[in-house]
């Protein structure tokens, strides 16, 4: 579960917001939508601790076990850093135990099911922006974080790669994990995402999803 009360974030004193309050339920699957610059990816930072909010709190019911995964635009990651996409990928077996036999199994069955099989070795500078993308949501699969911060996962994805991040998603979804989704596809989060946040500069709301897209003009992009 994730509660926000009296909160406000941004640059300092510069709030995107007026102090706003909402939770997300445990186990729900929620798409954060607004304008350029409302504040979607800096909300999921906010609350992955990794900015500090400028007023309020937000309190997390996550277990101890496996805490919190988060998915950065892509654009924030070195891909001159002299790592293969195989180690990328198995960053997330951080704080594991399990054995190096099971890490391997896993390890090769995640990057099949991301179809990334062969390109284990190449390094991140050699990926296209869709294999790095997969690459990272791979990494995910192996995390089994039960929380999940999504910042445009869909980014550089072609259609094989939506597929499969719909998919997961999905599956996500059904083992129970809570996931908040920053996506710019109003499409596709009337498709596969039933409750939004929508954040504007007067204030946050949260609903469905096809009523909340209804009031977002159809150009915009994140």
């Amino acid at each position: 579960m994730i509660r926000c009360q009296s909160l406000r974030w941004g640059a300092p004193g510069q709030p995107l917001t007026p102090a706003v309050d909402f939770e997300l339920p445990e186990g729900s699957l929620t798409g954060v939508i607004g304008a350029n610059g409302s504040g979607k990816s800096s909300l999921l930072k906010v609350i992955a601790g990794l900015q500090k909010p400028l007023a309020g709190k937000i309190v997390l019911d996550v277990p101890r076990k496996g805490g919190l995964s988060f998915l950065p635009q892509q654009q924030h990651l070195d891909r001159q850093f002299p790592i293969s996409l195989q180690e990328l990928v198995a960053a997330g077996f951080w704080g594991s135990k399990q054995s190096p036999e099971a890490r391997s199994q896993k390890l090769k069955a995640v990057l099949e099911d991301w179809c990334l099989s062969g390109l284990e070795h190449r390094p991140l500078m050699a990926l296209s922006g869709g294999e790095l993308q997969r690459a990272l949501l791979a990494r995910l699969s192996l995390a089994e974080a039960p929380l999940l911060l999504l910042d445009e996962p869909h980014a550089a994805l072609d259609e094989l790669g939506q597929e499969l991040l719909w998919k997961h998603i999905h599956a996500w979804h059904a083992e129970g994990r809570t996931l908040v989704v920053v996506c710019h596809d109003l499409a596709a989060v009337r498709q596969h995402i039933p409750h939004t946040l929508l954040i504007k500069s007067s204030g946050c709301t949260l609903g469905p999803s096809t009523e909340l897209i209804r009031q977002q003009p159809q150009t915009q992009v994140a």
